[in-house]
């Protein structure tokens, strides 16, 4: 059998080493008898290093952590260009543990001969969910609600009223998987969707009542809640800019769980603290963590989260399958699901690193 290293980044540890939240595939990777697994414990945290958490999405892989490894195995570090300084003469493999990807070079990784994957249906619905969430939080005055009743101030009950989603009208800016899922999670809610998608299947829209509009102004001047759900791209980036962060009307909500720099959140401030929307529910961030200088953690119009809001349980489980599959087909010299760098698959180099481990199919 030829060994297989495959490393997952620092960020699944606690303090003391061992692995937070859920199972990650390690023992079923280890039962192969092939594979081989590790932390990048340069990554983790340390006891008593208050700064940790604010580096914490500003982790990198670097060119020492490519030259030890056959896979990396990614949740928040970045892979930019310059950790390829050494070259990646063991390297095969990224795993991106998640959906998003645009903290990895994957240009980069073509040019390195690494191929590179993702889970890209294990968030879907609790990232569409998630959406609802905050649709609903906001809708009903949620955290209004819960502040009378911690105040004991029953008396202020009827200065808070919330509101159905029926008859409303929902705009979902990016019709791909997550936001089609989110358009069927509020069809039993008899809502007017609408869709600002350039690259959507108009056939998965009809089916679920969802209208395509050509025009993103159109659809933030006429929607009751506008919810985010493109991939971070160069020209998705400040998309949501001040003066269409105008267009929407004072009784309108905007959600993002998409990525954070899809709206300009200076602007965004301004017209939550001038009250210009009604509110806002925010997942993601331009700064992560979120500063606690951060003008948006003293508004009470908008709800907030940790870019964790879709993690759950069932998620968890299903990208761990994901990874866990994915890395067994590298390690035993066959091509993973998911791909996102399908160029990379007919270069000679990758071929040649991809088959040094087909041994471990037959002997495995």
């Amino acid at each position: 059998m030829r060994p297989f290293k495959a490393m997952f980044t620092g960020d699944y540890l606690d303090e003391s080493g061992q692995m937070r939240g859920q199972d990650i595939g390690v023992d079923a990777l280890n039962a192969t008898g092939f594979i081989e697994t590790g932390f990048l414990l340069d990554q983790k945290p340390t006891q008593g290093d208050s700064t940790y958490w604010d580096r914490l999405y500003s982790l990198e892989i670097t060119a020492e952590h490519i030259a030890n490894a056959n896979a990396i195995v990614i949740i928040r570090p970045w892979l930019k260009a310059e950790a390829f300084s050494k070259g990646a003469e063991n390297l095969i493999v990224i795993a991106r543990a998640g959906a998003g990807y645009d903290k990895i070079d994957t240009k980069a990784c073509t040019k390195n001969n690494v191929v590179v994957f993702n889970a890209p249906d294990s968030l879907t619905h609790s990232t569409a969910s998630a959406a609802f969430t905050f649709m609903l939080a906001l809708a009903k005055r949620l955290p209004q609600q819960e502040a009378v009743l911690r105040s004991g101030r029953w008396d202020r009950q009827s200065e808070i009223y919330g509101d159905d989603l029926i008859g409303k009208t929902l705009g979902i800016i990016g019709l791909g998987k997550t936001g089609l899922e989110l358009a069927r999670l509020a069809a039993p809610f008899h809502m007017k969707i609408l869709a600002y998608s350039p690259r959507a299947d108009r056939f998965a829209a009809e089916a679920l009542g969802v209208e395509l509009v050509s025009n993103l102004e159109t659809l933030l001047s006429v929607s009751d809640f506008v919810s985010l759900h493109c991939r971070l791209e160069k020209h998705t980036r400040g998309l949501l800019d001040a003066q269409r962060l105008k267009l929407l009307k004072p009784t309108a909500y905007l959600i993002n769980v998409a990525r954070g720099e899809i709206i300009d959140e200076e602007a965004l401030v301004k017209v939550l603290q001038e009250n210009a929307i009604a509110g806002a529910g925010l997942d993601v961030f331009d700064t992560e963590p979120l500063p606690p200088s951060s003008c948006l953690l003293a508004l009470d119009n908008v709800i907030l989260t940790p870019h964790w809001l879709p993690s759950t349980r069932r998620a968890a489980q299903a990208t761990r399958e994901v990874i866990v599959q994915n890395l067994i087909r590298v390690a035993t010299g066959q091509i993973p699901q998911n791909i996102l760098n399908p160029e990379v698959l007919g270069q000679p180099e990758f071929r040649q690193k991809l088959a040094q481990f087909e041994e471990n199919r037959h002997n495995g």
